[in-house]
């Protein structure tokens, strides 16, 4: 019989807005945590942003999926009493406004620390809570230029070159999420919560093991090098008759798989490609005699013919392509929920399986304010 979801009771207080902290929440809400979003009386930032339907943003509505919403103004004196009030009932806080706000607003962690021990306070930050750079305003792509992701992505042709997602925040809501998780654990132990910091720029660098072993051993920091595996060759786009198609060989066994697949076992006598530094050492000229093999074939039947020899070989799929595949509707990974304004919107859940845990019914992105009466209901008869 199905256990119930991983953080069922736990009850989130979302102070946070826009990407990075409302992604940590909506993993902690998909894993069945109850999360109360706070928002200003105006609404949270991300409502404003599109892109839009019916005049609803979808961008906000994915992000804040399966959260109740209050709004507070918390300038206000009674309005942040009744913030305390709901802290009480709380187990975690999450919030990424600038270092020096929430001691400002007289929502710091040593003033809600004192009120209730046991919570789990989250600051999600550019750059962290202290530091040269804590003061500085952070968007992800200020992050990604900082953090040297930039300067490994692209090609020696593009210069630096920007992920195509807002991988910066993404990965600080993920760090979090994972933080607070960790944390509720101790806290379980000890009855006593802390301040997690987690800063965008640090969770960047934790990302970068490949380029971090590169500059070690070599001492040279490393460069784009475009689709190419910096290190293992072949492992990179390639072209077929009708397109690219992904080709990743990363051991030497594979290489020889390969050779055979390509009916080249000449290619195994020859220095050049004799093990993977060499090669890596002539990859164009181990790019061509692949290019050559596959210029006849399309990138189906090229990927047929890899696959089937148990080499790791795709095409290249778009985000539509992706979010409709088979492998996607069969790991249940997009769910949707009926907004009654913007109707049907689709999302990706958090990804992770938890065994015979129960996975939380679906719900919806909160309207603004939506859920006053139900939470002063709830604080009240605390």
């Amino acid at each position: 019989m199905p256990t119930l979801p991983p953080l069922d009771g736990i009850r989130v207080v979302d102070l946070s807005r826009v990407l990075a902290g409302p992604y940590c929440t909506a993993l902690l809400a998909d894993a069945g945590a109850d999360v109360v979003k706070i928002e200003p009386t105006a609404g949270e930032d991300s409502r404003h942003l599109g892109p839009f339907r019916d005049g609803e943003s979808i961008y906000f509505n994915v992000l804040n999926r399966g959260k109740r919403s209050l709004a507070l103004n918390l300038k206000d004196d009674a309005d942040r009493k009744v913030l305390f009030d709901l802290l009480d009932t709380a187990d975690v806080l999450v919030e990424n406004f600038r270092p020096g706000v929430t001691a400002r607003l007289g929502i710091d962690y040593d003033t809600v620390h004192a009120r209730n021990p046991r919570l789990v306070y989250a600051s999600i930050s550019g750059f962290g809570q202290d530091g040269p750079l804590a003061g500085s305003a952070a968007y992800d792509l200020v992050v990604q230029a900082l953090s040297g992701i930039m300067s490994i992505t692209g090609s020696p042709e593009s210069g630096p070159t920007r992920l195509g997602e807002s991988f910066g925040d993404l990965v600080a809501g993920l760090f979090a999420a994972w933080g607070i998780s960790s944390a509720l654990v101790g806290t379980r132990e000890s009855g006593v919560g802390q301040h997690l910091d987690v800063a965008m720029f640090d969770s960047m660098l934790a990302m970068l093991p490949t380029a971090h072993s590169q500059l070690q051993a070599s001492g040279v920091a490393p460069a784009g090098v475009g689709n190419r595996h910096p290190v293992s060759t072949p492992f990179d786009t390639y072209r077929a008759s009708d397109g690219l198609f992904v080709l990743a060989v990363a051991s030497q066994s594979g290489f020889e798989k390969l050779a055979h697949t390509m009916d080249r076992a000449d290619l195994l006598g020859d220095n050049r490609f004799a093990d993977d530094t060499s090669r890596t050492d002539h990859e164009p000229a181990l790019r061509a005699e692949i290019e050559i093999w596959a210029k006849d074939k399309t990138v189906a039947e090229v990927v047929a013919v890899l696959g089937a020899a148990g080499l790791a070989s795709s095409e290249i799929w778009n985000v539509e392509q992706a979010l409709s595949s088979e492998q996607s509707r069969h790991r249940g990974l997009v769910e949707s929920f009926d907004h009654p304004v913007a109707g049907t919107i689709d999302y990706v859940r958090q990804p992770v399986v938890f065994g015979d845990s129960a996975r939380p019914g679906v719900r919806r992105s909160p309207l603004l304010d939506e859920h006053r009466q139900p939470l002063l209901s709830e604080i009240a008869s605390r």
